[in-house]
């Protein structure tokens, strides 16, 4: 199913798996415009990219995609693992993403930890939140994870 397709189904009634399937394939295009239509159209989304600050609004993270696009291209950034708790107006999906880059050495890759919010909204299923963390040089592995104390 194309991105245009998986969007129009969105916005007729597809689900948050449509719109993340959109959002992974944009950002492996470099495609800002259909990037920003996985967004809600709301004053207070917001994305963190591993390291940086939290941008709010569609003009900073438009602004934001296009900064990274513009300084390589595509964001070769493949999801799996996907952990999901869902309502009937949301969902919110923990990804463990596969990001490949390019160095001097040659390809190599890392994974990011990722979770990213939709709601239902008058247009379909929409982003509302991407929260991306480093992760690590290595795949995790299957094991569950030790309890952590935050605080």
């Amino acid at each position: 199913m194309s991105t245009k397709t998986r969007l129009r189904a969105a916005t007729i009634g597809g689900t948050a798996d449509d719109v993340e399937a959109a959002f992974y394939e944009a950002l492996q295009r470099g495609d800002v415009d259909a990037l920003m239509d996985c967004w809600a159209d709301e004053d207070e989304i917001f994305c963190v990219h591993p390291g940086g600050p939290r941008l709010v609004g569609a003009d900073a993270i438009r602004s934001a995609f296009e900064n990274m696009f513009g300084h390589g291209g595509a964001i070769h950034a493949t999801p799996a693992r996907v952990r999901k708790v869902e309502s009937l107006a949301s969902a919110v999906h923990n990804v463990l993403e596969r990001v490949d880059v390019l160095t001097t050495e040659g390809r190599k890759h890392a994974f990011v930890l990722a979770t990213n919010v939709y709601h239902k909204t008058a247009q379909g299923w929409r982003m509302v939140a991407h929260h991306a963390s480093p992760g690590s040089a290595q795949e995790p592995g299957d094991a569950p994870e030790a309890p952590q104390t935050l605080h």
